[in-house]
């Protein structure tokens, strides 16, 4: 607000006083205006005064923000009362009801204080918030009409119209602020992981190596908890290696509970041979696993389990695995 008090000067650097505005000078306007109404609230402070030939009214600029006075931000920072305000005159004619490109709600007829119109293309109609905050975050770097991509003309014109665009680099672009998508998996996923360190342990060579999913990368686990070879690579979780096994999963054919997954296969096909044809007769263990029918035994997540969701023994594949598995152990 300071750009656009009426007898404030820039007199400094941008690393002295505020932002180049000196101290001294600040509080001599601040004395000026103590007694200057605001034309609108008509409350003392007011410091912006309209830079129309002959236009005596001067105003809070948040009150002119609100009266639809502009503040221009380039230049001289000249600021206008709602009189005398620079208007545009683009020739366009809406065909049906036009939306705002950013916020697709519905907008004026023809281009005023609060509807904005792209002077290169008359295709993109805007709410000035709506432009107002694509400026601020597209910054003078990357702010554009969104729908023709012009630059410069659209640029000029937003400027006239008081649209404050930053001179900086884009919001997307600032040091950090996507520092949360280079963070990558971090802790070992095995149900039972042997590292006396614990899940999070993650050494660069030896039985502590934490290797992540090669298709995924959510998921990952110790060399040694998967019984892995030191020459070994990369691996592969249980949810997107083709049999469900995964190289190493210690859920899966290596690990110690596979004797569960294996009998919950192979009674598949007797239990209800109507959700898996390909199952009937010589049903194998790689053809059932690739459809991920199987049901965490030691978990309390719900899997997928014959196309059911369940928590184990809460379904009749389960119920049926487990009583068919109890009768062969018998036999």
């Amino acid at each position: 607000m300071q750009y656009h008090a009426s007898r404030l000067n820039q007199r400094g650097t941008d690393e002295e006083g505020f932002y180049g505005f000196l101290f001294p000078d600040i509080w001599e306007e601040l004395k000026r205006v103590a007694q200057k109404k605001c034309c609108i609230c008509h409350q003392p402070g007011a410091s912006v005064t309209c830079r129309a030939r002959r236009c005596p009214r001067i105003f809070h600029y948040p009150c002119g923000s609100e009266r639809g006075c502009i503040s221009q931000f380039f230049g001289e920072f000249k600021s206008f009362c709602w009189k005398h305000r620079p208007v545009q005159r683009v020739r366009t004619v809406q065909r049906d009801q036009t939306l705002c490109l950013i916020c697709q709600e519905a907008v004026a007829e023809r281009p005023r204080y609060d509807t904005l119109v792209c002077p290169t293309c008359t295709s993109a109609w805007f709410h000035r918030s709506c432009i107002q905050g694509q400026a601020l975050r597209s910054a003078l770097y990357h702010f554009r009409c969104p729908l023709c991509q012009d630059m410069v003309t659209f640029q000029a014109e937003m400027f006239r119209l008081g649209i404050k665009i930053p001179d900086r680099d884009a919001a997307w672009e600032e040091d950090g602020a996507f520092a949360d998508h280079y963070q990558q998996h971090s802790s070992c996923d095995t149900s039972q992981c042997l590292c006396p360190m614990g899940r999070e342990e993650a050494e660069e060579n030896g039985p502590w190596r934490l290797l992540l999913c090669r298709s995924c990368g959510s998921c990952g686990t110790h060399q040694c908890c998967s019984k892995l070879g030191e020459e070994v690579d990369s691996w592969e979780c249980c949810d997107c290696s083709d049999t469900g096994t995964g190289e190493g999963c210690s859920w899966g054919g290596q690990g110690p509970q596979s004797h569960v997954v294996t009998t919950a296969i192979w009674d598949l096909g007797t239990v209800a041979p109507e959700l898996n044809p390909g199952l009937r007769g010589g049903n194998t263990m790689r053809g059932a696993m690739g459809l991920r029918l199987l049901c965490s035994r030691e978990s309390s997540e719900p899997r997928m389990c014959g196309g059911q969701w369940c928590h184990h023994g809460s379904c009749l594949l389960c119920r049926g695995s487990s009583r068919n598995f109890r009768d062969t152990q018998k036999s």
